[in-house]
């Protein structure tokens, strides 16, 4: 079986790299440098020093949940194209050709996908990785979002098809997180269980399996944009952020949720 990923390049997806490489005859990667913390993200003012010290926080819980879970790459049967954020789009597809003659597409923490490529990725069923419960929350930091609306029973992933739309393509499944340490390795660890569960699915053969189930756009409960993750909203996290602690999760919570 031969498998492409659209990924970008921190421990996380190095880590989904890792397993796939493991599970798989070969994998194409293509793969994003995307920087950490953008320079223009952090403020020279105040309140830049919260902000720094949410990412700060948000880089221990990734090296907390992955780095003590590294798999070995097998090499020999990686093939691994780097590029820099926002070229994505602008890559030619008779130049990638041999990416494209796979069984599996995922994407994972790649850039919006436009153009031939997402075309020809929607025909191949191509499957999204999105941190954050759809259609409840789409957007950018949906995990983020759903702990400071005070809706952590939305803290999950979504498995489901690529669309042009942003995450709003038909729904395999979703999956939660019961690790509950701290706000950051909560919302992180969704990302370790869509991974395990992806290529439990892979290995077993009912990935493709699986009946996609349109989503239901009226549940929506906040679309979220970069734009909207300011200095004011995580100082307002902060002040809010315990109440996890002490949330009682309810199974009837889930009952319109596919849950894997």
């Amino acid at each position: 079986m031969k498998i492409t990923l659209f990924t970008s390049n921190s421990l996380r997806h190095n880590y989904l790299i890792n397993m796939l490489s493991a599970c798989c005859e070969k994998l194409f990667v293509i793969q994003e440098d995307v920087t950490k913390i953008s320079k223009t993200t952090l403020k020279k003012d105040s309140n830049s020093i919260l902000m720094k010290k949410y990412f700060n926080e948000v880089m221990l819980a990734q090296k907390n949940i992955f780095k003590k879970k590294i798999y070995k790459v097998k090499k020999e049967n990686t093939n691994i194209i780097s590029i820099q954020e926002g070229e994505l789009n602008k890559l030619c597809l008779s130049k990638i050709d041999n990416f494209l003659k796979s069984d599996i597409y995922i994407v994972y923490g790649s850039s919006y996908i436009k153009g031939d490529l997402v075309e020809f990725l929607i025909k191949k069923k191509a499957i999204n990785i999105h941190l954050g419960v759809s259609p409840y929350y789409r957007g950018t930091a949906c995990n983020f979002w759903a702990v400071y609306d005070n809706n952590p029973q939305y803290v999950g992933a979504t498995i489901h098809l690529l669309s042009k739309g942003l995450d709003s393509g038909a729904i395999l499944y979703h999956v939660l997180s019961n690790n509950r340490n701290n706000v950051f390795e909560y919302t992180m660890s969704t990302a370790l269980i869509a991974f395990n569960s992806i290529v439990e699915k892979i290995k077993n053969q009912s990935l493709l399996k699986i009946e996609a189930e349109p989503q239901d756009r009226s549940k929506e409960i906040r679309y979220s944009k970069n734009k909207d993750f300011t200095d004011e909203i995580v100082m307002d996290f902060y002040k809010n952020k315990n109440f996890l602690n002490q949330f009682e999760f309810k199974k009837n919570e889930y009952k319109d949720l596919f849950l894997q």
